[in-house]
């Protein structure tokens, strides 16, 4: 027969047992990892060169980690972003490394590298089939930070208030561009000009500016320029723009593998969205655009640009080591792309 003091005693350890088993695991809440990205481009422009991919992102990670998107110039000037990473002060960065001024001997090469592309695919190729990606991430990590993957945006073209038909057209033009791109363009007599990109749409109408070189005519609608301007130039300087995904790489390497994995997987969806809205915005825009009536240069004369760009490539060769492999790669590139005749290259 049990006794009563036995039960009392049994029931008693039975519940001090429970109570330590449930004291012992307590239930942890985990706390959400936060990311601040700021992308080069404003907010018009940002909900299709980066806002579905972080949208996509944020949906799929779910508690686990959020990315919060910030603007052009929002948290930090465009030309500071790339310190801001470094230093952790933002966590990732959507640009170019010419316009986020970035201390490493690929920087002129991103934006528009002059004619270094013909068309949005040859930048993908050339860097994952023909080295540059090697090269971007190992210079990238000696001054810590990750660079995740480059895509390519849409080709650089002038939109300006007064007609441009011929080279002479842009002597004196100030204009608002890229650092390597506005580098080349001055032995045109182009005047580069540099603003924080929210200023560019006043700067126009008050007369500061004459015109922009800075994207395509699918930009100039989306973000305003072609209400500003009156001419869009059918010639351009480089057949898609260069730009990347950065991150900090202390928070980069903080992250699970699953979630570094998320992260390039939306990064690759983000530039594939972009190849088919340039390629066909441009086309479509050019077509049925009522904003922008289009010039062009003669081929003969537009020659002399193409000409003095290989010149251009060898110049900067010669400035490191680094940049001469580049460079090859991009001649060797272009070479390959000439000897497949079309529809790779025409004429």
């Amino acid at each position: 027969m049990t006794t009563r003091r036995d039960f009392m005693k049994t029931a008693g350890l039975a519940g001090i047992a429970a109570a330590g088993t449930s004291l012992a695991t307590p239930a942890i809440a985990k706390s959400k990892i936060k990311w601040r990205l700021q992308t080069y481009a404003g907010p018009a422009l940002a909900e299709h060169v980066i806002k579905p991919a972080i949208d996509s992102f944020n949906k799929i990670a779910g508690d686990e980690m959020e990315i919060e998107l910030y603007f052009a110039d929002q948290l930090v000037p465009t030309g500071e972003l790339f310190r801001a990473m470094q230093k952790g002060t933002i966590d990732a960065v959507q640009s170019d490394d010419d316009s986020m001024a970035s201390p490493t001997d690929v920087t002129v090469f991103g934006g528009y590298f002059p004619f270094a592309s013909r068309y949005s695919l040859d930048v993908p190729v050339l860097f994952n089939q023909y080295g540059l990606k090697e090269i971007w991430e190992e210079e990238y990590a000696k001054v810590g930070v990750k660079h995740i993957s480059a895509g390519s945006w849409d080709p650089c073209h002038f939109a300006t208030k007064d007609p441009i038909n011929s080279l002479a057209d842009l002597k004196g033009k100030r204009v608002f561009t890229f650092p390597t791109a506005g580098r080349f363009l001055s032995q045109f007599g182009v005047v580069p000009v540099t603003l924080p990109w929210e200023d560019i749409e006043t700067a126009v109408q008050s007369g500061e500016l004459d015109g922009i070189a800075w994207s395509g005519i699918t930009e100039d609608y989306t973000v305003g320029w072609a209400d500003v301007t009156n001419y869009f130039l059918t010639n351009n300087i480089s057949g898609a723009w260069a730009g990347s995904f950065f991150a900090n790489m202390d928070r980069w390497n903080e992250l699970p593998a699953h979630l570094r994995e998320l992260l390039t997987v939306c990064m690759d969806q983000s530039h594939y969205y972009r190849q088919w809205w340039y390629w066909g915005g441009e086309a479509s825009l050019r077509v049925n655009g009522d904003k922008l009536k289009l010039t062009s240069i003669p081929d003969q004369e537009w020659a002399q640009v193409e000409e003095a760009a290989v010149k251009f490539w060898d110049e900067i060769a010669e400035e490191s080591p680094t940049k001469k492999k580049v460079v090859d790669i991009i001649k060797k590139y272009n070479s390959d792309m000439q000897k497949a005749g079309r529809p790779y290259r025409y004429g």
